[in-house]
């Protein structure tokens, strides 16, 4: 029997934020692969190491855990006031299936650097020495992001000494801006709250009936509260991720709360769908020790904030999370607000498993809607490695 021999792609791997990804330009794919379908899918795929039934990412660029699963692809941006055109594809760990539903956050840090070193921006936006604007087309959900990039002596500056809580090494600083960040999902109406309200009551079976703010900024997110659920709001990983009830009880609520944000129609679609929404649990401030051993002091942070990704419970937290975290509590009356004490904020610094992190959101309200201009936190971003992946020739 003749085998295909391995081809290889142009790519690069890097970090961003808390995550960490392969990207490509579109122009580098292979042709069945430029376009949005079966080809890229399986491409992406086989890149990253899936599915892998033993849940290790073995033969593949991935990590094994839903922060370092993901694939980028930028392409230059016909759209007018923008530099590139930025799709993220959560690549599912066990399962054969890519996620395109949603936006990595952190991840988004690196498309700027990406974008500039591949020849993506135009070179007379970029400075010598400064630092350069990045607008970026976020084609997952139709949204525009700005990144502030350090530049100098004309390439793009990785290293600094901005420390990340989750990240082992200090780099560069990255700031980052969410435009009009409510996302406009499918059924959801493009409502910041699809259901009308900043507090719902959601039933799910064997929780009863707990109190939840959905949100759509960022990313579709479901809060409640941590002692609803039998939950402090200190936990680390270990503490939930190893406990099949607490993952399958937390799937409910997401499936549930999925339906009544109108993302989905009935909650056994959920299971083709585990980027979004994402659930996460609050709780008011509280000291605990973070998962390096740093103590995190309750008088630090306004509250205390857990999420989970692709149905476990993430190491730190997730860039556009963060993002429904800064606009919820934003928003005086939602769980979030309440939990960091209520009233009107445009700020937050949060307690996560990893440390703490401030995200800042100027919220609005018209009409009796509420509306946010933008979301604002800082980053960083660095490669790792450069160069060619390999896949068989008959992967994709």
């Amino acid at each position: 029997m003749a085998y295909q021999a391995q081809i290889k792609i142009p790519a690069t791997y890097m970090r961003g934020g808390t995550s960490k990804g392969v990207f490509f330009r579109l122009q580098d794919l292979p042709a069945a692969a430029q376009q949005p379908g079966a080809a890229r899918d399986a491409l992406l795929l086989r890149v990253i190491g899936s599915p892998d039934p033993y849940g290790k990412q073995i033969d593949g660029m991935g990590g094994a855990t839903s922060s370092t699963s993901k694939a980028v692809i930028l392409s230059k941006s016909e759209r007018p006031e923008h530099d590139v055109d930025y799709l993220f594809g959560q690549v599912s760990i066990d399962k054969p299936f890519v996620d395109w539903s949603g936006n990595c956050g952190n991840l988004s840090a690196a498309v700027g650097s990406f974008a500039i070193a591949s020849g993506l921006v135009d070179a007379e936006r970029v400075p010598h020495n400064g630092v350069a604007t990045v607008r970026i087309w976020q084609a997952n959900i139709g949204k525009t992001i700005v990144a502030h990039v350090p530049i100098t002596d004309g390439a793009v500056q990785e290293t600094g000494g901005f420390e990340l809580d989750g990240v082992t090494f200090p780099a560069a600083e990255v700031q980052l801006e969410f435009l009009d960040p409510a996302a406009e999902e499918e059924g959801g109406g493009g409502a910041m709250f699809p259901t009308g309200n900043l507090i719902d009551d959601l039933e799910v079976p064997g929780l009863g009936v707990l109190r939840a703010t959905m949100i759509n900024a960022g990313i579709p997110t479901i809060f409640v509260n941590a002692d609803a659920i039998g939950y402090q709001g200190t936990e680390l990983q270990e503490m939930i991720n190893g406990d099949p009830k607490a993952l399958a009880m937390f799937e409910s609520i997401r499936a549930h709360g999925a339906v009544r944000m109108g993302l989905i129609k009935h909650v056994d679609e959920a299971a083709t769908r585990q980027h979004t929404p994402k659930v996460a649990f609050v709780a008011r401030p509280a000291s605990y020790a973070a998962s390096s051993g740093k103590q995190v002091a309750a008088g630090d942070i306004d509250l205390l904030v857990r999420a989970l990704s692709m149905g476990k419970l993430h190491h730190a937290m997730m860039g556009t999370a963060a993002v429904a975290i800064g606009t919820a509590a934003a928003i005086p009356g939602t769980l979030v607000n309440l939990a960091a004490g209520g009233g009107e904020r445009e700020a937050v610094r949060f307690g996560h498993p990893s440390g703490t992190l401030r995200v800042g959101a100027q919220a609005v309200q018209a009409n009796g809607e509420w509306s946010v201009t933008k979301a604002i936190m800082s980053r960083s971003a660095r490669v790792l490695m450069e160069g060619w992946v390999r896949v068989p020739g008959d992967a994709f």
